[in-house]
């Protein structure tokens, strides 16, 4: 139940089975947040206070502990920029505040190049640091010194640089803002903001639109142009992710998921269980799912429990015909043409309405607005296989 929360194997042996209960049930209630330790935040808050230009480094964490606002009153309160950890599984921060840099790299030396200049960074809620691609280089810059909350004990056991405490990010942050009472911003604010966002690496260069093919920046504008109030997008299109949050900002929290370290398969059953989630709540929330059609082949069968349970669920395929993220990082790895890399002939929409939604192939802007309107308001899931231009983005 506490920090890091997650699947469980409980196995009994088969002949508990057959005993007699004892009793009702009992429920119990267990805490989940661990406060940090005072005397270890108030040295963190010190050092905070000292330095000549800190940088606050934002993990999903905060999310997971509705922290947003806590961690957007501290950043003010020291004026500092605000990145978000790399491979950030939910966004800790609003896209469009004055302070937010974009999302780190996930590779070792570019990561530290970001970081230069600064002479204090803490972390809070995200490990130091997931990485992706191996690039050489220090984990952080020369002369920085390194501060890390974190509510998971493993997280803070494993991390190679910086001193670390166990706590939970909004008690953590909350605490921090007490303690920073009075205290005048040094901070310098972002000294670059990415146009893409929380990506961990830019859009592939744009193509010339082709014949029946949309850039991938045209099918996500296309949609944030219809976009609904509170709409949740869940992502698992690797290769196309600079260009989503280049068009599409995340401003509200719990508004966007993602694979948290590149892992496939995941967010597709993942948005059939948000959609059950927001109506079992009665928030109702409209959710867009972009996903490539490398990525849908990993755990297709999910949307037949999105059928099964009539969900207004939009999935959106973007077919390339390629698994254009392994492309980049063979490219990456100077071992272009690798062969398996190529998908021809999938059919997105037989499969789709063999597991009983509705499907449709379309690929003109106003299809696109039209169908997503209409998906949001129906009785199950729409799957809309969308051709896009090809092109390889680079890897960081």
């Amino acid at each position: 139940m506490q920090p890091p929360a997650g699947p469980v194997f409980l196995s009994l042996p088969l002949d508990d089975w057959e005993k007699p209960a004892l009793g009702p049930a009992v429920v119990r209630s267990v805490a989940t947040r661990t406060a940090p330790d005072p005397e270890r935040l108030a040295e963190f808050v010190g050092i905070l206070r000292q330095a000549a230009s800190p940088v606050l480094i934002y993990g999903a964490s905060i999310a997971r502990s509705e922290g947003w606002d806590e961690g957007i009153a501290l950043a003010e309160a020291l004026g500092a920029p605000v990145w978000a950890a790399p491979a950030c599984e939910r966004p800790p921060f609003p896209e469009d505040h004055p302070l937010y840099c974009g999302g780190l790299p996930f590779a070792a030396g570019p990561l530290s190049k970001k970081l230069e200049g600064h002479d204090v960074a803490i972390i809070i809620g995200a490990p130091v640091f997931r990485y992706y691609p191996f690039v050489e280089g220090p984990y952080i810059p020369e002369g920085m010194r390194l501060l890390h909350i974190s509510d998971d004990p493993a997280e803070t056991s494993r991390a190679p640089v910086g001193e670390s405490l166990i706590g939970d990010s909004k008690l953590a942050l909350a605490a921090m803002l007490e303690l920073m009472r009075g205290h005048s911003p040094r901070g310098t604010g972002p000294r670059e903001r990415l146009a893409h966002r929380m990506a961990a690496h830019p859009p592939a260069a744009e193509q010339s639109p082709e014949p029946g093919r949309l850039t991938p920046s045209q099918v996500f504008a296309a949609l944030n142009a219809v976009r609904l109030p509170g709409t949740i997008v869940v992502n698992e299109s690797p290769s196309n992710v600079g260009a989503f949050h280049q068009e599409w900002a995340i401003t509200e929290p719990d508004t966007f998921f993602t694979f948290a370290s590149g892992g496939l398969g995941w967010d597709l059953p993942a948005s059939v269980g948000i959609a059950l989630a927001e109506r079992d709540s009665g928030r109702n929330r409209p959710i867009l799912m972009v996903i490539g059609d490398g990525s849908f082949q990993y755990s297709v069968q999910s949307i037949w429990t999105a059928a099964l349970h009539r969900l207004p669920l939009l999935i959106v395929v973007l077919r390339n015909e390629e698994y254009c993220i392994l492309k980049a990082f063979a490219e990456f790895q100077n071992n272009p043409g690798v062969p398996g890399f190529d998908l021809p002939g999938l059919d997105i929409v037989s499969l789709a309405r063999g597991y009983g939604c509705e499907a449709a192939r379309i690929d003109t802007i106003d299809e696109i607005q039209t169908a997503a309107l209409k998906a949001w308001s129906a009785d199950g899931p729409t799957v809309l296989e969308i051709p896009i231009t090809k092109a390889v983005p680079p890897l960081i």
